[in-house]
């Protein structure tokens, strides 16, 4: 149930600010608000983004609200502006600076606060940024709050008063909070040298992650060998991380290191490359992870969510195990919803972002680094063995069409010859393949995906259907 805002009375506050040109499609995706820097995520819009939140949060739970953000250009700019708007709002607000988002949920939920911000566009290129939520849960706020926020920010004139008496916040500099987040980190694992003896590669993007991830990983006495590791808004994502793995590939071979993890820019997924440079992507990393809680008695169920871009190969491998694989929308909110009306555990997606509810409620990178690299300390096998006694992916390839219309994206599903065109290739493969056409909830993108047992077939029809969305969403 949508709440309705509390409404500003005239006259106290002294003050207006520039009306917003807001777009007519939500501005919340799959992730927050994301956009282009300057564009629509603005200093206006983040201003009065953090007035309405602090309004609205507080209303749920009393406390301080939680800061963090990437090493993107834009992002100091952002969480200065969220800052003023939330300390309007009479709400203390602790700024973290350049963390993970984990580290943010972490301490939202830890410190009994109203909830916590972070800034990052996660994967996306550096001129993009964005305003993730969490509540004082450290799962992302929920779906109804988001709304109240937006609603607000629609319908709300803020040239009149909200705070009778001047009770405003202040904003105090936090970043010894983040030693809390790394110290819990290691809480998992029974000894201080648990990775001694691992020779591992971190490919940190240029992000989030050049905060602590080097750090993390050497208190385990594991050899680090560390790329793209310092902060630059400049490079962030670009050619690195977990969106493209090439030089990760590179730095495992040339350091004979027994594995490699690549972060995205806000470090909350992860991939990884075993030492003959195959990829271990979240599929993978369900599996293992899966075993492990399974033979632990861990695992309600045997059950594993998923989203629909989970491989066949995977769900089919973990069923002959005797396994379940449930399948939710793209988005970790999807799977984190899941998982809690089943009572699952485990949970993620393709991309690398996995949430075990074991250690946290919300998708952390280098958690999940942590724990594949201790189960590959123990395993009485070398990486790229296990995987070959793991599954075979079906061939699958994803092409992203650059639609830059929010209207086209969101409506694409009424353009006929996108849907004829899906129509065909479903009815011309049949049950030996299928095809996922979905618009991006966090880049300006329609993503086409199509999977085969038949490579030849998987190129062919990913080819014909993103030409067809070129044609008619993006032109």
């Amino acid at each position: 149930m949508v709440m309705s805002p509390a409404r500003p009375q005239q006259a106290d506050f002294g003050i207006g600010w520039q009306p917003l040109d807001l777009p007519p499609t939500p501005l919340f995706g799959t992730d927050g608000i994301r956009s282009r820097a300057g564009e629509l995520l603005s200093a206006p819009l983040a201003l009065q983004v953090g007035f309405w939140a602090g309004q609205i949060m507080r209303q749920q739970q009393l406390g301080a609200i939680v800061l963090g953000q990437d090493s993107r250009n834009s992002s100091p700019m952002i969480a200065a502006a969220l800052a003023s708007g939330l300390t309007s709002a009479g709400v203390e607000v602790w700024d973290m600076g350049l963390c993970p988002t984990a580290a943010v949920a972490f301490m939202a939920a830890d410190a009994e606060t109203a909830g916590g911000i972070m800034i990052s566009a996660s994967h996306n290129p550096p001129a993009d940024n964005g305003i993730k939520f969490f509540g004082a849960d450290g799962t992302k706020l929920e779906k109804s709050i988001q709304a109240s926020i937006e609603q607000a920010l629609r319908q709300g004139s803020c040239s009149g008063a909200f705070n009778p008496g001047n009770q405003w916040g202040i904003t105090h500099q936090r970043p010894e909070l983040v030693d809390r987040y790394v110290d819990c980190l290691h809480q998992p694992f029974p000894t201080q040298n648990y990775l001694s003896g691992m020779r591992i590669v971190l490919d940190l993007a240029w992000g989030a992650a050049t905060r602590v991830a080097q750090r993390i990983f050497e208190a385990t006495g594991a050899e680090v060998i560390v790329i793209h590791g310092r902060a630059d808004g400049n490079r962030i994502n670009v050619n690195c991380g977990s969106t493209h793995l090439a030089s990760l590939q590179a730095a495992v071979n040339e350091h004979n290191a027994d594995i490699g993890f690549a972060f995205d820019g806000d470090a909350d997924r992860v991939m990884a490359v075993d030492s003959q440079g195959c990829v271990v992507n979240g599929d993978y990393i369900l599996y293992f992870w899966g075993q492990t809680l399974r033979k632990q008695g861990q695992l309600p169920d045997d059950t594993i969510i998923s989203t629909v871009m989970a491989n066949l190969g995977f769900e089919r491998a973990w069923e002959r195990l005797g396994g379940k694989l449930v399948r939710t929308q793209v988005g970790d909110q999807h799977v984190h919803a899941e998982m809690v009306a089943r009572g699952a555990m485990l949970g993620g997606e393709q991309s690398g972002h996995i949430l075990c509810h074991h250690y946290s409620l919300t998708g952390d990178g280098i958690l999940t680094a942590l724990h594949l690299a201790d189960w590959l300390k123990r395993a009485e096998c070398c990486l790229p063995d296990l995987i070959e006694q793991s599954f075979t992916p079906y061939p699958q390839r994803l092409e992203n069409v650059r639609v830059e219309s929010r209207e086209r994206r969101r409506q694409w599903t009424d353009c006929e010859p996108v849907q004829n065109a899906i129509v065909k290739a479903e009815s011309a493969m049949g049950d030996q393949g299928r095809v996922l056409v979905r618009a991006s909830g966090t880049e300006p993108v329609i993503r086409v995906m199509v999977e085969a047992a038949n490579a030849d077939l998987v190129d062919h029809w990913t080819n014909a259907l993103a030409d067809v969305v070129s044609t008619h969403l993006a032109s």
